[in-house]
């Protein structure tokens, strides 16, 4: 069975000239699964003749029959024809049997994109598509791919960035393609094609909500509890669903503290410790002097607590009181 594409291989196809006749787009990364579907309109549908080969379809409003009449049409003075078909887990498990004669022989002028929310491989639609090599999965970033990503996104939008100032600018936003992209989109604006560097970053940071959140992190894990819970109250006054963003990179970093902690007490450096864990070399000081206050024991009843308030906030409780009790929890 094939493995799942990333979407830096598809696009690397994309740009090539090459695209598979039928792919299936799931992952939480919603907001990369937009852009490769951008960009998928842009390369394969000219705009002045958009209108005739580009169709949307949502699953459950549009029956496979219909889907599968618009994909088996001729492209009109184009080469290709771009379907995409929206919430493809809304079609019932006999409807997307319907689709199984069109996966064994698509046409090649029309590229099919089924977008999901929700897949199940024990499916034969699922794994039709999979075997053919067509499944591309959108994974969050892992902590190695952010700063590559940066740059690669940077230079796609015309701006020239340091490798500091990615990993610094990592630093402060985390991990979401979403938020990065915005912060990306503001340097260029205001530095066009200058070089950006550290001092660039952390300017825009001092005006930005992201700012906020990055001295969170640094308070709670320095266990200094009063001033995390005045600058929480200064983030969710701007940020009014910010509560499960908290409780995640909450975790990631007291993650990155836990194994930061384990590879000092094995006697590496700061530096080849944090190259164990795919971090910039930069927050070596920074985490030195946080994992001092941590106990392993410390460590681990924090995360508990994570999982229990992330619980409470699914339930619809008092957001705001959950967070500010969990701070004081694991600062105290």
């Amino acid at each position: 069975m094939k493995a799942d594409l990333s979407p830096e291989k598809v696009l690397g196809r994309l740009e090539s000239g090459r695209t598979a006749p039928v792919y299936l787009f799931y992952g939480p990364d919603e907001f990369r699964l937009e852009r490769l579907l951008d960009r998928m309109k842009r390369e394969l549908v000219p705009e002045g003749v958009r209108d005739f080969n580009l169709e949307i379809f949502y699953g459950g409003d549009t029956a496979p029959g219909a889907v599968m009449d618009a994909a088996r049409s001729l492209p009109f003075m184009a080469e290709r024809r771009l379907v995409i078909v929206r919430r493809t887990d809304a079609y019932t498990s006999s409807e997307l049997e319907r689709f199984l004669p069109y996966l064994d022989d698509p046409p090649a002028t029309t590229c099919l994109v089924f977008l999901a929310a929700k897949t199940d491989f024990r499916h034969r639609f699922y794994k039709r598509i999979r075997q053919a090599g067509g499944a591309v999965f959108f994974q969050r970033l892992g902590d190695s791919q952010v700063i590559p990503w940066i740059k690669r996104t940077a230079k796609e939008l015309g701006l020239r960035i340091e490798g500091q100032a990615a990993a610094y600018l990592y630093r402060i936003a985390g991990n979401r393609t979403r938020d990065l992209y915005g912060e990306l989109e503001k340097l260029q604006l205001r530095h066009g094609e200058r070089t950006v560097g550290v001092e660039e970053v952390k300017e825009l940071a001092s005006t930005s909500r992201i700012y906020t959140i990055f001295e969170l992190m640094d308070l709670v894990s320095l266990r200094k509890g009063g001033e995390a819970l005045a600058v929480l109250n200064r983030y969710l006054e701007e940020e009014r669903e910010g509560a499960l963003r908290i409780i995640g990179m909450l975790g990631r970093q007291l993650r990155i503290l836990v194994l930061f902690k384990a590879s000092m007490a094995e006697g590496k450096r700061p530096t080849e410790a944090l190259k164990k864990l795919g971090l910039p070399g930069f927050m070596a000081r920074t985490l030195s002097s946080q994992v001092k206050v941590w106990e392993y024991r410390d460590l681990e009843d924090a995360l508990g607590k994570l999982r229990r308030a992330d619980d409470l906030v699914k339930s619809g409780a008092d957001e705001r009181l959950i967070l500010e009790n969990l701070v004081v929890e694991i600062c105290f």
